[in-house]
């Protein structure tokens, strides 16, 4: 099943916690099983929801972020995105209305459903509610007129009569068709953790799992309803011609060249799976070519490597077997130590310190190459967009090199007695301009921070990491050349 043109829509929230992650899952996996082809999409910084988004459709789900990124690179983002799709699935971040601050929509969901012009599937949470649901729903559709709704589906049902409550109330109330309402189902919910939701990587939907989200949604939700109230996506509001765009697969947004100049090792295992998608694609299009490898299963770093990127995750969760990978360690640690352009962020950054504490006790070695212990704390320590600049060269850049990011982490980082030089290079301020103390650190030619950076709000900074690790890989092809 396909449409000529692809259709879309945001799920969004009334709050936090009122189920949108659920409905956008249970969605992705009806529409799959009906045929139809998906684009999933996540408003913010979160990495989580992306992995259960990709692991149910097989597609990569790309960040939408209205502070980290520009309106215009969002666009472009989603036009990327939905090439090849019948149906294009957005969940929001927060409630629908709540961004930076609560004076204006910056940041929020809201906003970037006008940026992409989507109608919007409220998802209300009615536990403990009969008619004030209503209330609640038309003051969402009432606040901001330039916000379109398709519907709303009321979460946390208690039975068919207080979905008739809820009915009753709506049709006195609004004109917005209730398309459906899903009663608590514990087993379909995912477990959480610090830092949010359990990854993808550690909570796999099985076949059986998704088939249950599918029929969940198909038996409580009017799945006809909701796609036939959907709007083609008018692709010319996204910057570009339905010629230009070429929906049948042929536009690329980026040229990634057949050859490659360098070869750069990402970390991606259980313990590192924090990555923007976009990141890797802006590296690809500079010249690089992305070779995975497990810093928790392989025993070293692949071979003929120019550069190492080690994102975040919960490398306190694998803490003890990336210890005992000692051949791993030294590996890295020698690349370090060699000159190799090296980007590390968060759990990445934590993984090249000196040594990881869990909160319960137990100090693990990790691979020295910044003089640091990371020490999980029981309470979050730092939450918040981030905008940095660089104060010194790094493999990113020079000097006043600017780019967005965000930082999540339940973690302090402590100096050791080493006598090891390391440069301070990042000057970081928050959304509203404060200074904030989250540095990055210089090593030789590695680089480390807890700012998870968004390369599409600087892409110099992917272009200059790669040209690092091609002047690394000359020097090292000649330092080869003259062995022999």
């Amino acid at each position: 099943m396909s449409f000529s043109c692809p259709k879309g829509v945001v799920v969004a929230g009334s709050h936090s916690g009122s189920g949108k992650t659920t409905v956008t899952l249970g969605l992705l996996a009806a529409l799959k099983k009906r045929g139809f082809s998906l684009a999933p999409f996540k408003v913010g910084p979160d990495f989580i929801d992306p992995g259960h988004h990709r692991q149910i459709t097989g597609k990569q789900s790309r960040n939408l972020d209205g502070w980290m990124l520009s309106e215009s690179e969002n666009r472009k983002i989603f036009t990327k995105g939905i090439a090849d799709a019948d149906i294009a699935v957005v969940e929001g971040v927060m409630g629908l209305f709540d961004g930076y601050d609560g004076r204006s929509e910056a940041g929020s969901t809201a906003q970037m459903s006008k940026w992409l012009n989507l109608e919007i599937l409220l998802v209300v949470d009615a536990r403990s509610m009969a008619r004030s649901a209503a209330a609640v729903v038309f003051g969402f559709t009432q606040f901001d007129p330039e916000c379109r709704f398709c519907g709303v589906v009321f979460n946390n049902v208690a039975s068919s009569r207080h979905m008739n409550y809820l009915r009753q109330a709506m049709e006195g109330t609004t004109s917005l068709p209730v398309l459906g309402g899903l009663p608590k189902n514990a087993d379909l919910q995912i477990p959480g953790r610090h830092l949010g939701l359990v990854t993808a990587e550690d909570h796999a939907f099985t076949e059986e799992r998704e088939a249950s989200l599918a029929k969940f949604i198909e038996d409580h939700l009017d799945l006809d309803g909701l796609i036939d109230r959907l709007s083609d996506i008018v692709v010319e509001n996204m910057g570009r011609t339905v010629d230009e765009q070429t929906m049948g697969g042929s536009h690329k947004y980026f040229s990634v060249p057949s050859d490659y100049k360098v070869r750069i090792g990402v970390a991606r295992d259980n313990a590192f799976c924090f990555y923007y998608p976009d990141n890797f694609e802006l590296l690809e299009k500079f010249g690089a070519r992305i070779v995975f490898f497990s810093p928790v299963h392989d025993r070293t770093v692949p071979e003929g490597l120019d550069g190492l990127y080690l994102g975040g995750g919960y490398p306190e969760l694998h803490a003890d077997r990336l210890s005992k990978n000692i051949s791993m360690r030294k590996s890295i640690l020698k690349m370090c130590r060699d000159g190799m352009p090296v980007y590390a962020e968060c759990g990445g950054f934590m993984y090249l310190g000196e040594k990881l504490i869990k909160k319960e006790g137990g100090t693990y070695d990790m691979v020295g190459c910044f003089p640091f212990t990371s020490r999980m704390k029981n309470r979050l320590v730092a939450l918040g967009y981030r905008k940095i600049r660089l104060s010194h060269e790094t493999p990113l850049g020079g000097k006043g090199l600017a780019a967005r990011g965000h930082e999540f982490h339940y973690s302090l980082m402590e100096k050791s007695q080493s006598t090891k030089k390391v440069s301070m290079v990042y000057e970081t301020t928050d959304r509203s301009g404060a200074d904030r103390n989250c540095p990055g650190y210089l090593v030789n030619q590695c680089l480390g921070s807890y700012v998870h950076l968004h390369f599409r709000s600087c892409p110099a900074m992917a272009e200059n990491f790669v040209s690092a690790c091609s002047k690394y890989h000359s020097n090292r092809k000649e330092k080869e050349n003259a062995s022999f």
